[in-house]
């Protein structure tokens, strides 16, 4: 059965307090209140830092059997070593992250704006597609240059049964295009970059492509990333609102 999973991309951020947080709760009970509200959220602080296993182990246990992380990729592969020679590093950051167990949902990999379509970096893509594929898990990959929006990136993709990221702002290159069994779809602000708000118009037009994709059997994950005044609390609250006779959500 297809699954619905709304979120935001990170839970830890200072302007939430007092607008969705609790002034006085305390930031290790942070995730726990999140996650009564959503059941999914995806992990930022995993490209910036290599989290421990026992960091992974708490979030597991601070959070309901239903819920749900995506984990972002560290920057180390995509973005010093650009999908090659990463076979320690990957290891590294599989092997902490498998502690989240069931819980553990897509692995989004970010390519940086200068990872452009060249013979190159296209067998890089090809090359590192093949070597996490024995994984068996679910993988994303949100390319931030428009040179990838072509068939020939979509298919490599679905080759390995891998999400295409639909990522939505003002500055990275946007397709729909639907490469593997579930749609990622990143929400990063309409006009001004992480720091603006969806308007009920536009999450509507969002609403129906998701009842579109969940009806064809897809499952759907979305992350709202425009935290700002906590924006995506808001989007990520009302888009519920249109989807509520969905399951999963």
């Amino acid at each position: 059965m297809r699954k619905l999973y709304v979120g935001t991309s990170g839970w830890v951020y200072g302007d939430w307090n007092g607008i969705f947080y609790p002034e006085n709760l305390s930031s290790k009970d942070r995730l726990r209140y999140f996650s009564q509200h959503f059941k999914t959220a995806e992990i930022n602080y995993s490209f910036y830092h290599l989290p421990k296993p026992e960091t992974y182990q708490n979030w597991y246990h601070q959070t309901p059997m239903d819920f749900v992380f995506a984990v972002k990729a560290s920057r180390y592969i995509t973005h010093i070593k650009r999908l090659r020679g990463v076979k320690t590093a990957w290891k590294r950051f599989l092997n902490n992250a498998l502690h989240l167990k069931e819980k553990l949902g897509p692995i989004l990999f970010q390519l940086p704006p200068s990872f452009k379509v060249t013979p190159e970096n296209a067998k890089r893509l090809v090359d590192f597609l093949e070597f996490i594929s024995s994984s068996n898990l679910k993988f994303a990959f949100e390319f931030r240059y428009k040179s990838w929006c072509d068939e020939e990136a979509y298919e490599a993709l679905r080759k390995h049964q891998t999400a295409w990221v639909i990522s939505d702002s003002s500055r990275y290159p946007k397709a729909e295009a639907v490469t593997s069994d579930f749609v990622y779809i990143r929400m990063h602000g309409p006009r001004s970059l992480f720091s603006s708000k969806y308007t009920e118009k536009e999450l509507r037009i969002l609403a129906e492509k998701v009842k579109k994709w969940l009806k064809e059997g897809l499952d759907v994950y979305i992350y709202f990333n425009n935290d700002f005044q906590g924006y995506a609390i808001q989007d990520a609250q009302e888009l519920l609102r249109l989807l509520e006779e969905y399951e999963g959500v």
